[in-house]
């Protein structure tokens, strides 16, 4: 299995100002949607109110295709929102988008079909219908502010249309009822205070707009900030977590060799001709402790960001023979084989921070190793070098290969084996994360365990050759056996 070694991290990232727009403008979507029943209703009231006022005294026809053009205007509209509410009413902004451009069409069609009711009753009509339907089609033009002010397209859309064809229909009538001073000046002027009507309405309706988004974007920004508080107390909550199991780890860690050294101490007390026999229990005391702070030590500055990477030529055959002299005595404590394998190669690494991976991988698989052997090799592939740690030790069962990475965290069915600190692995994944390589492991319980260190292939043929390395990189996983 290939091991993620990245930590988590789970700072709040503020979002883009596109982000941010995207989410605002699908809301007021959603606002300009809520609104359209109401404005829905009016219209559907008002329509009987013109054809009974309009009957009889406009043209019959032109009054059944003005009715029934609107009416399926409106039916067609009532069928957008069911379609808004059943598909887009809980999707993002890109689809609501996508709806808006789809149907946007519908409200300049409404809008058209209103203000063409002018053309009917200019003139033609008794005066008191003329007011009664210049009132109604006016009032829809209020109404779209309160309506369609949400979302400024579809309130431009509607309103210019709206406007427009009445303006239209003006004109019309008047070519059709021949052109006079008195009905040019009427006109004239009619067109001139629908002209100041309609840029009030877009002046209005751009402020309401303005309302609008300026809610949505405190409300975004808010939830914004909740969403970094609420991140910030879990890692809080998390950091304390981890500081409560680091002491605990630590202070059960070092009780044991501290105790030992009470009881050495106390022995050197009363039987001094004991000291020959205590003093390399006392050493093997001191150097626990010494390997646990230098292993919080390495965690600390590797956090921290203060572990300085030195890379140069490393020949790896001498760092596995430097290696081996180090783990070998290690190894005939306990009556175990070490053996090395390695093809002649130099290549481009941080040798202090190699060095350090591949002896925490020995360590590792010496202390849960109780027969057999340890085999630390190299295989070369085209696009990676795959330093390897085999084992035929106690192995690690699937549901741990991800935990053992973590801070003091030790296999309690590990019996039998050498007590461990649980921080080898750890440096092992920071380190590598540090350098960029790929950690993988392969492991059976009571079979032993292979560990791969995966570097990409910038091997040097020349020792002394300065240029930097060429660097490819593999994600494929080969065979672990």
């Amino acid at each position: 299995m290939l091991v993620d070694t990245q930590p988590a991290t789970h700072q709040h990232m503020p979002a883009t100002p596109e982000v941010r727009d995207e989410w605002v403008d699908s809301q007021l979507i959603g606002v300009l949607m809520d609104n359209v029943m109401p404005s829905l209703l009016a219209a559907a009231l008002a329509l009987p109110v013109m054809v009974f006022l309009m009957a009889g005294e406009v043209n019959t026809l032109a009054l059944i295709v003005w009715t029934g053009c609107l009416l399926v205007a409106l039916l067609y509209r009532y069928r957008m929102i069911g379609l808004y509410r059943l598909r887009y009413d809980s999707v993002g902004g890109a689809m609501r988008m996508t709806f808006i451009e789809r149907y946007g069409w519908t409200w300049s069609l409404v809008g058209a079909m209103w203000g063409a009711s002018v053309a009917l009753v200019f003139q033609q009509a008794s005066v008191q219908t003329q007011f009664v339907c210049g009132l109604v089609v006016l009032g829809h033009g209020l109404l779209s502010l309160t309506a369609f002010s949400a979302y400024l397209p579809v309130l431009h859309r509607y309103t210019g249309f709206l406007v427009g064809s009445v303006m239209l229909g003006l004109c019309l009538s008047l070519v059709w009822m021949g052109v006079t001073p008195e009905r040019l000046r009427l006109v004239v002027s009619l067109v001139f205070l629908l002209g100041v009507f309609w840029w009030l309405l877009r002046m209005a309706g751009e402020r309401l707009n303005q309302v609008h988004r300026a809610s949505l974007e405190l409300q975004f920004s808010n939830q914004e900030l909740i969403d970094s508080l609420t991140q910030q107390t879990r890692a809080s909550l998390r950091a304390v977590a981890t500081k409560n199991r680091f002491l605990a780890s630590a202070a059960h860690d070092l009780r044991q060799p501290v105790h030992a050294l009470s009881l050495y101490a106390d022995w050197l007390a009363t039987e001094p001709e004991m000291a020959r026999d205590i003093s390399p229990r006392i050493l093997q005391s001191t150097r626990a402790i010494n390997e646990l702070f230098d292993s919080l030590f390495d965690l600390t500055r590797i956090d921290a960001g203060n572990y300085k990477v030195r890379l140069q030529h490393v020949d790896v055959q001498q760092l596995f023979a430097d290696l081996a002299t180090q783990f070998e005595p290690v190894a005939a404590a306990k009556s175990l084989r070490l053996r090395t394998r390695t093809p002649p190669l130099t290549i481009w690494a941080d040798p202090v921070v190699l060095r350090r991976i591949l002896g925490n991988l020995l360590s590792n698989a010496l202390k849960h190793t109780s027969r057999g052997g340890v085999l630390l090799g190299l295989r070369q592939r085209t696009d990676m070098l795959m330093f390897e740690v085999w084992d035929t030790g106690v192995g690690i069962a699937r549901e741990h290969q991800q935990a053992i990475f973590q801070e003091f965290f030790r296999v309690s069915q590990h019996q039998g084996t050498e007590d461990s600190l649980g921080l080898g692995l750890t440096i092992v994944s920071r380190l590598a994360t540090l350098m960029g390589y790929q950690l993988a492991l392969s492991s059976e319980a009571n079979r032993g365990s292979v560990f791969r260190v995966m570097l990409p292939a910038f091997t040097q043929r020349d020792a002394h050759h300065e240029a930097g390395p060429t660097v490819v990189l593999s994600s494929e996983l080969m065979p672990l056996r």
